[in-house]
């Protein structure tokens, strides 16, 4: 199936739609792409630190780099807001494993 294809089916709801789904990202995407999507998605959703820190960890297995972790985050500012983009950070730096090392907010 195609990719118009697969856009028709989610245009009409089509169940099969969702069954679908994870075929259409190893068809067009490699793991590192998915990863930084998957990422965007969720800071802008606003996910909980659960599904960040699963992210995140797929990311880094699939060799994403912090660098490109926080220019996703960075990049996302004017689309999401500054608000949402500072929430999603301590999530970030936690799933990372710097959430010891965040600068103090007297420091800022």
């Amino acid at each position: 199936m195609d990719a118009v294809d697969r856009l028709r089916r989610l245009c009409v709801d089509n169940p099969a739609a969702a069954d679908d789904a994870e075929d259409g990202w190893s068809d067009a995407l490699d793991a590192h792409t998915i990863s930084l999507v998957r990422i965007s998605a969720l800071i802008a959703a606003d996910a909980p630190a659960a599904s960040m820190r699963s992210a995140i960890d797929g990311a880094v297995t699939a060799g994403v780099t912090v660098s490109e972790i926080v220019a996703v985050l960075e990049g996302l500012i004017s689309d999401v807001g500054p608000p949402r983009a500072v929430a999603a950070a301590p999530r970030i730096a936690a799933a990372l494993g710097y959430d010891d090392d965040l600068v103090a907010d007297s420091e800022i």
